[in-house]
């Protein structure tokens, strides 16, 4: 449950060009990038990292104006992620609970960002070719980090929508470190859309208790720098908001480089905090955890135990 709890703050998280192909290649990877917004599908898919495999199920829908998305998952206790009209909502405690939806780009099988500069000088994209996933023909594509901060991507990718259908996560060594791959999926077609969007939490009060939790979160610039993160990463947003048992709000920092992300999270100490300090991972995302100076400092990003330990030893802060 508290990894849940997790993977619901990480969903709401966001050299040249070097590939074997045709120059068109860089034109085709944005309709990759906004295909698993702009394509009706629904399927299950399976989430794999060490011995461990954890099934879900996805349906999104497009509307004129907005996207209708609902992930559930299929093992264990009841757990639900619903995005709408720019809102999502996380089932906890046994219920739907609104989330900030401002903190980064989306989960599989939307992960490949619409930044796809950020990409230049820090991977290079080879063509590995075709092959099927889930029956469908997908074109393989591996993107090699040029550092070992980060991890390499291998993404098979629909040809016929660009839509990602399966991704897997590499070390240096080549080992996987974490894999999604759809087992059954519907790619467009006639959906029951009323059945489907069926108990959407969108009453009056959800919405002006929505309103409520968004004008917690402030944007602003908050003088904490990090000054390891890793070239070509971009920052996405830096807000301080209040978080579920802390006393006093968290400044959270958000990088991306186009495929990885990471958050810093700074708060002063609570008293039972005081000599806290850790390295914990799941899957591809390493968390690191330590108290300086009566803060308490946390990392957190889809890059090796040693980026997101650089990070956190780096930051400081640098004035209002």
């Amino acid at each position: 449950m508290r990894w849940w709890v997790g993977w619901c703050g990480l969903l709401l998280l966001g050299n040249g060009y070097a590939a074997v192909g045709q120059e068109t290649d860089l034109d085709w990877l944005k309709t990759v990038a906004f295909a698993g917004h702009q394509t009706e599908y629904s399927g299950v898919f399976i989430y794999q990292y060490g011995n461990r495999v954890e099934t879900s199920r996805i349906t999104h829908l497009v509307e004129p104006d907005s996207e209708y998305e609902r992930l559930e998952s299929l093992d264990g206790p009841k757990r639900e992620i619903v995005r709408h009209h720019g809102r999502v909502w996380c089932y906890l405690n046994h219920k739907m609970v609104q989330i900030d939806s401002q903190q980064g780009r989306a989960g599989f099988p939307s992960l490949l960002s619409d930044e796809l500069s950020a990409l230049n000088g820090n991977y290079v994209m080879k063509d590995l070719g075709l092959g099927s996933v889930a029956g469908y023909n997908v074109r393989v594509l591996l993107f090699q980090p040029q550092d070992n901060l980060r991890y390499a991507h291998k993404l098979w990718v629909h040809t016929d929508t660009g839509l990602l259908l399966k991704a897997t996560v590499l070390d240096e060594k080549k080992q996987v470190v974490e894999q999604y791959a759809f087992t059954q999926l519907k790619v467009g077609g006639d959906f029951d859309r009323p059945s489907i969007m069926s108990g959407m939490p969108v009453g009056k009060e959800d919405i002006a208790q929505s309103k409520a939790a968004m004008n917690t979160t402030v944007a602003f610039n908050s003088g904490w720098v990090a000054d390891a993160i890793p070239v070509g990463f971009k920052k996405l947003t830096e807000v301080q908001r209040p978080m579920r048992g802390k006393h006093a709000p968290v400044t959270q920092l958000v990088f991306s480089d186009g495929l990885s992300a990471i958050s810093i999270f700074i708060e002063p100490v609570d008293a039972d905090e005081d000599d806290m300090e850790g390295l914990s991972s799941r899957g591809a995302v390493n968390l690191y955890h330590k108290v300086v100076d009566k803060y308490l400092y946390t990392v957190v990003g889809e890059v090796p135990p040693r980026t997101v330990m650089q990070v956190l030893e780096s930051i400081r802060y640098n004035g209002r």
